[in-house]
């Protein structure tokens, strides 16, 4: 439940990173000084700021930069990338498409879920089916499907050596952009600047890898902040995570770089997110995230530099962290009213289960809380399904 914060934690997780894969990293004080205070957070305000995380702050920027590029492009050129349901729910969506408790939000976004192959999970699967559409503005769907699965098997051959060159404090170099052949055209910048990502491997495909990364190591320290093993939420709970990436675009209160005024100012409406943990890249000199306190209260959560805003993941619907904590941590109501003249942008990165997992109480933590499980198993690509098919207005 969360108290009466007036201003949100900072957490250093700089140990957490370092130690992660260490077999005894629950005794090492630096990590235990991280877990309690990611225990506080969870239990206090749902919502953080997290440092030390070691993803560059040029990075973190240049992503920033080339979102910015993007949705100052003619409308005409965005709608190329239309979301719609037969791509599996992947695209864009123009201002007021997107709906929040039945009111159509002020923002344009691309919508990215990590890409599930044909028939992996049977009829659970096949409305998420689909292609990530930074992918094919030059490549033909037919070209692009037909290598899916070798993409993505050198994708996870990827994250796999990003283990290790991380590990071990290097960078890798692979000349891997001719081979991947999805580089989009527009904007113009893109392709050189996903090159140089790639180079560092990094680019969208690339950061959405080390946002997966850096949140599986957050997870880790809250498992020890639940009172259990590090790998407790691996494996049938999160062991092959899915992910959702949300490349949003806030238009100002006034018309500006060729965006139309919005029509309320609401940029997204009150809510909480349904995975199990949120990292979110916001614009530096703009104040538009808000959260709510226990008494009602709406408390800014203005841009920290060299900082990700953290917050744990839906329980208005009784799901992820609320039933594996048993209700030891609980979300945090919040939206985004872009009360400035500029346009913002925010790139919101979603840590989910695995796309098949039956969630259910943890055992450790239907002991803290009095022995008995409060809820049910639900399966989260049916969770995921449902609120897909109402969000969106077409």
């Amino acid at each position: 439940m969360a108290t009466d914060f007036k201003s949100l934690p900072i957490i250093d997780i700089g140990p957490l990173v370092e130690k992660w894969d260490d077999p005894k990293m629950a005794q090492d004080p630096g990590v235990c000084e991280v877990v309690q205070q990611l225990d506080k957070a969870c239990k206090e305000a749902g919502f953080f700021y997290v440092k030390g995380h070691g993803i560059p702050d040029s990075l973190i920027k240049e992503v920033k930069d080339v979102t910015h590029n993007f949705f100052d492009l003619p409308y005409e050129e965005k709608l190329k990338i239309k979301l719609s349901a037969s791509a599996g729910y992947r695209g864009y969506q123009r201002v007021g498409e997107n709906i929040t408790k039945g009111t159509p939000d002020m923002h344009e976004a691309i919508d990215c879920y990590r890409e599930i192959q044909s028939g992996r999970y049977g009829a659970l699967g096949e409305v998420m089916e689909g292609c990530n559409q930074w992918y094919v503005m030059n490549v033909s769907s037919q070209t692009y499907r037909a290598s899916y699965i070798t993409r993505q098997k050198l994708c996870n051959k990827l994250l796999f050596l990003f283990q290790y060159a991380f590990k071990f404090g290097g960078l890798l170099t692979i000349g891997i952009s001719k081979l991947l052949g999805f580089l989009p055209l527009n904007p113009p910048n893109f392709k050189p600047l996903v090159e140089k990502y790639l180079n560092l491997c990094t680019g969208m495909l690339f950061i959405v890898l080390l946002l997966a990364y850096l949140s599986r190591k957050i997870m880790r320290g809250i498992a020890l902040a639940l009172s259990g093993s590090p790998d407790e939420f691996e494996g049938d709970i999160a062991g092959d995570a899915f992910w959702v990436l949300r490349i949003i675009g806030y238009p100002g209160l006034s018309s500006t770089n060729g965006h139309d005024a919005p029509e309320n100012d609401i940029g997204c409406g009150a809510h909480t997110d349904y995975g199990l943990l949120t990292l979110v890249n916001q614009d530096e000199d703009i104040t538009a995230l808000q959260v709510r306190n226990m008494s009602g209260e709406w408390i800014p959560a203005p841009p920290i530099p060299g900082t990700f805003v953290c917050n744990i993941g839906d329980m208005l619907k009784h799901f992820e962290l609320q039933i594996l904590s048993n209700g030891l941590y609980d979300s945090t109501l919040h939206r985004v009213i872009n009360n400035s003249s500029k346009y913002r942008v925010c790139i919101a990165y979603f840590y989910e289960p695995n796309y098949d997992a039956a969630v259910e109480p943890l055992d450790i933590c239907i002991q803290k809380t009095g022995g008995i499980s409060k809820f049910g198993k639900a399966v989260y690509g049916e969770h995921l399904v449902s609120k897909v098919q109402t969000n969106f207005v077409y």
